[in-house]
């Protein structure tokens, strides 16, 4: 039988087929290859999830499940509040405790600043307030003052005035404003003087506890509405 021209074109085209399939068998055959080399040489998996044990499971020993549910009771209960104890002589923000004689814890720059200003301590303390004042140094204060050398010997040598009553400290080195801090929040019967105003921001959070600094050259008082003498803004 002899082979026409339709005949010829269809397996000229068959042909074709056949040979694409086989060259994407091959491509098919090498891929697989690359990625059975991947696995092999240790790449990184991604996505893989990490299998929790339950706590029903029986390897899971029965003292850690006890644990495990007290934390959970622990947790559902009320929470507790902690609060500070406020002190009995304090009525609202006003400090019944203080009262003439008034006892003054003085800081280190507060002398500084009164012997700046030519001002009297104990002078200007009671025309502050109008009443007499107790001062008080502390032996951080009197360190420090010791510490800052031959120009502030004037300071020093006021500080020894028999006058000014001595506080012991316990507490180590010679930081005198955690000193004072501590020293308030026990005893509320103090006033303390200093032109701090680091330690004037955290005496404010202290309730109860007057400040007096120098301004205008003579001494005033915050938070301290019997102090007839001090200059009202």
């Amino acid at each position: 039988s002899t082979w026409g021209m339709p005949e010829c074109r269809k397996l000229f085209q068959l042909i074709r087929k056949i040979y694409c399939l086989c060259n994407f068998g091959c491509y098919i055959l090498q891929t697989v290859a690359i990625m059975g080399k991947n696995k092999s040489s240790g790449a990184k998996k991604y996505a893989v999830m990490k299998k929790m044990i339950s706590l029903k499971d029986p390897r899971i020993k029965e003292s850690l499940r006890k644990k495990t549910k007290e934390k959970k009771k622990i947790e559902t209960g009320p929470k507790i509040r902690e609060i500070p104890q406020v002190a009995s002589s304090l009525f609202f923000q006003y400090n019944q405790q203080l009262g003439p004689p008034y006892h003054v814890l003085v800081d280190t720059n507060f002398i500084n600043f009164s012997i700046k200003n030519k001002l009297d301590i104990l002078q200007s303390m009671m025309d502050c307030l109008y009443a007499k004042c107790i001062p008080y140094i502390s032996d951080c204060v009197m360190a420090e003052l010791e510490k800052l050398g031959r120009k502030y010997r004037l300071a020093l040598r006021i500080v020894k005035d028999p006058r000014f009553q001595r506080l012991p400290c316990l507490h180590p080195g010679t930081y005198a404003d955690d000193c004072l801090v501590q020293r308030v929040t026990q005893h509320k019967c103090y006033i303390v003087a200093t032109n701090d105003k680091d330690l004037r921001r955290r005496l404010r959070k202290i309730p109860g506890v007057p400040i007096m600094y120098v301004e205008r050259r003579r001494y005033t008082i915050e938070r301290m509405p019997d102090a007839y003498g001090a200059p009202r803004c």
